[in-house]
């Protein structure tokens, strides 16, 4: 892969109803697309789940049906969740060429590969059938998107030669994290000669909004970059990385991104120790490490948005002035009248099963819940 190496994660698209993850604003995702092909960029990144199931569809949209094919590359993802027959890949996998109307796929990817998808993905055959479709030329390059430990990322890789890529999630706060282990599984990778795609380079947004000390020194090193940029550069700089994804929301995002991306320059040993220092500025005062993947939310039977329950969680925890009256809790009442309660979590289990990031989500639904509770 010789593209530019920034890609365009078609995940966290601006929403006109922030409660509403399908209410994509498609207008302004044409937009942004329109500038990113301009500036040199040709790699989108999507999937079945993204964007309450619409990011597909957006594709389409505001892409294939507006730019010739051979002007970029698209990728996407089976995913394990959805399979309850050895027909269902074939089928997930057309409606996936009828969503996108891509014809084909550049990249076609086993998504969010862990101990628990797995099972699945064994079940129905899915690494002889992926394989297969590169074979039959409906997908030109395979591999799968990771969220585990590296001693499994090995068996796996060893197992399966075949794969072409693995796509993991890599950032500096995670590069030594003993729940993610970036550094270890990149390891892996490089150990077979794979390609890494890396995926959460900012975190979900974590890495753009950095404890003031964190940065105070970026700013200190380079004013005229984003904070959000060190983030990505990190991960670029990384051999054997051939692509970054950003889930780009806004056109700031956008632009700034392409600015910095158009004529990547690596990051040099001291800018690396910078991130290495600013990973242990923000670990000392971080509080639930939640990117807002909402992967958790996909299976959850009562509908809790637990995402926007966390996120509210770390706003208010981090606020230690006295005060008589609490944005957040009007927050956390609002979400109850449209989603489930956190309280109403009855402890299945399937959101641990889905999350990337191992969170402990049914005791951290219960810690949040009595938090504003007691603050209300």
């Amino acid at each position: 892969m010789s593209a530019k190496k920034l890609g365009f994660g078609m995940m966290r698209l601006y929403r006109t109803d922030p409660n509403d993850e399908g209410s994509i604003d498609f207008e302004l995702t044409k937009k942004m697309v329109d500038l990113y092909l301009e500036r040199g960029f040709t790699y989108f990144d999507t999937a079945w789940m993204y964007c309450g199931h619409r990011s597909e569809e957006a594709v389409k949209i505001c892409l294939t049906d507006r730019h010739p094919r051979e002007n970029y590359t698209i990728t996407t993802k089976l995913p394990a969740y959805m399979l309850k027959s050895e027909a269902d890949r074939d089928w997930l996998f057309n409606e996936q060429l009828r969503k996108t109307g891509a014809g084909y796929f550049d990249y076609y990817l086993l998504h969010d590969v862990n101990s628990n998808s797995l099972v699945n993905f064994k079940k129905y055959d899915c690494f002889r059938w992926i394989k297969d479709k590169k074979a039959q030329g409906a997908v030109k390059k395979i591999g799968f998107s990771y969220h585990d430990g590296p001693e499994l990322l090995d068996e796996l890789l060893t197992e399966h030669p075949e794969f072409d890529v693995v796509q993991l999630q890599i950032n500096y706060l995670d590069w030594e994290s003993p729940a993610i282990q970036s550094r270890a599984c990149y390891e892996v990778a490089e150990k077979h000669g794979k390609q890494v795609i890396v995926m959460e380079p900012i975190k979900g947004g974590t890495l753009a909004n950095v404890p003031e000390e964190a940065a105070r020194m970026f700013k200190e090193h380079a004013p005229e970059r984003s904070i959000s940029s060190w983030a990505v550069r990190f991960a670029a700089s990384l051999k054997n990385v051939v692509m970054v994804l950003s889930g780009m929301t806004t056109m700031e995002h956008m632009l700034d991104n392409t600015s910095y991306m158009q004529d990547f320059q690596p990051l040099t040993e001291e800018e690396v120790a910078l991130c290495i220092k600013a990973a242990e500025i923000i670990n000392a005062d971080i509080t639930i490490p939640c990117t807002g993947c909402s992967y958790c939310t996909v299976k959850c039977p009562k509908n809790i948005a637990i995402p926007q329950y966390f996120s509210l969680y770390n706003a208010d925890y981090k606020i230690n002035v006295d005060r008589t009256w609490n944005g957040h809790c009007g927050y956390f009442e609002h979400l109850a009248t449209r989603f489930g309660k956190c309280d109403d979590c009855i402890k299945c289990g399937q959101c641990e099963a889905m999350c990337p990031q191992h969170l402990p989500i049914r005791q951290l639904l219960e810690t949040v819940d009595e938090y504003f509770k007691s603050i209300n």
